[in-house]
């Protein structure tokens, strides 16, 4: 039998960001606040990660998910893992099972902070045969630390992003060689320095402009096939490939719950207050783009709190909005809607990610023909790695205006 209950505000995802929300929310005494996981254990993905560099203090991945769980919990919220959401008769009402059994959560506020995931082999279209010794690095994360499994010998790491880096360290921690470091890029995603202490420190080449044509082996991963850009193709011999990256934000509960997706992200479409278009919904962290670092969602869920408790005090709630849309080689935005009641400077700014690697790039946004906002950066825009804009522009947006365009061009600034 069903049990129903009311909540004043639903959490759904219990990593950084749903976790920083719900804490703020309860220390501020937004009424009866609860997160759901479908996980066991709190925390995110941060707990599978063991190396350092999560938070102010560079704790280790555990250690955080640790404090983001302590905090929400001593600040009164309450945790609720093993919860899996199966259905939501509409945007507001959440059908869950778990060790509780059939429940029915209707919410004042429902915060969707579901996250992300990397692209598998199969949604990848990589194609061969269907052999073991094919992950993905959270995959991999899980194995090592979660589930002390040995994984093999030698492996081929597909990626060269930040990320892809990490896997690389958690499979030499797991004794496990790396024979390459594979990237569709003429360049990697990384830090240099990082990408530097692989290469010269450890050993481990770097193949740039090439893909994972094939998979091969019978059983078990015998190696991959290759095809670089000029149409070379080679064989690299390993028994466990890792796809990295190519994250996607997992947006099934948004869908299902009717609120509109980004083209662009693929995730939830939000104002810089994290409204999506659904009254009462808020979305935050991976789920709107996918990905950025904990510490970095973490501080949207604080931001995130402060949002839904103005809504649960007032009731407001935009009626329009004006959406933000990229043109090529940007990949997307987020925020991606502005609505008239946002303050001038739109927040925090804005984060996009580009395709293509391009020197100094320069930034244009318009409405209508019109130029909102110039500005030529002296950075290199990088595939898999954010750029930050200033807000300040939002201002100047006509609330009942066309679309606004972003475009990431060479000319001068």
């Amino acid at each position: 039998m069903r049990r129903e209950r009311i909540v004043d505000v639903l959490v759904v995802g219990a990593g950084p960001a749903g976790l920083a929300t719900a804490a703020g929310l309860a220390a501020a005494g937004a009424g009866e606040v609860e997160v759901v996981d479908r996980d066991q254990q709190a925390g995110g993905a941060a707990r599978y990660c063991a190396h350092g560099g999560f938070g102010r203090l560079g704790l280790t991945g555990p250690q955080y998910a640790e404090r983001c769980v302590a905090a929400a919990v001593g600040a009164g919220a309450v945790l609720r893992t093993g919860v899996t959401v199966t259905g939501s008769p509409d945007a507001l009402t959440l059908d869950t099972t778990g060790p509780r059994g059939l429940e029915r959560i209707t919410a004042r506020a429902v915060v969707l902070a579901t996250g992300a995931r990397e692209r598998p082999r199969g949604a990848r279209l990589v194609p061969g045969t269907r052999p073991a010794g094919v992950f993905t690095t959270g995959e991999v994360q899980r194995a090592v630390h979660g589930h002390r499994q040995r994984i093999g010998t030698r492996a081929v790491v597909v990626g060269a992003e930040p990320v892809s880096f990490a896997a690389l360290d958690l499979l030499r921690s797991a004794g496990v060689e790396v024979a390459a470091l594979v990237t569709e890029h003429p360049h990697h995603q990384a830090p240099r320095g990082r990408a530097a202490g692989a290469r010269l420190l450890r050993g481990v080449p770097l193949l740039t402009d090439a893909t994972v044509a094939e998979l091969l082996g019978h059983g078990r991963l015998s190696g991959v096939r290759l095809r670089h850009r000029d149409g070379r193709t080679a064989h690299l011999a390993c028994d466990t490939v890792v796809f990295t990256g190519d994250f996607v934000p997992d947006h099934e509960l948004a869908r299902h719950s009717g609120v509109p997706l980004d083209p662009g992200t693929r995730g939830p479409a939000v104002d810089s207050a994290f409204r999506t278009a659904e009254r009462g919904v808020f979305a935050v962290g991976n789920v709107l783009h996918a990905a950025e670092p904990a510490r970095v969602v973490a501080r949207e869920g604080a931001a995130a709190s402060a949002a839904v408790r103005r809504y649960l005090f007032d009731g407001d709630w935009p009626s329009a909005s004006v959406p933000l849309r990229v043109t090529a080689p940007l990949a997307w935005i987020a925020p991606n809607r502005l609505t008239p009641d946002e303050p001038g400077d739109s927040g925090d700014g804005f984060t996009l990610r580009t395709t293509e690697f391009v020197a100094r790039p320069t930034l244009v946004i318009t409405q209508d023909g019109r130029t909102l906002y110039r500005a030529r950066r002296r950075r290199q825009a990088i595939p898999n790695r954010s750029l930050r804009i200033p807000g300040s522009w939002a201002g100047r947006v006509d609330a009942r205006g066309g679309a606004v365009r972003i475009a990431l061009g060479t000319g001068g600034g």
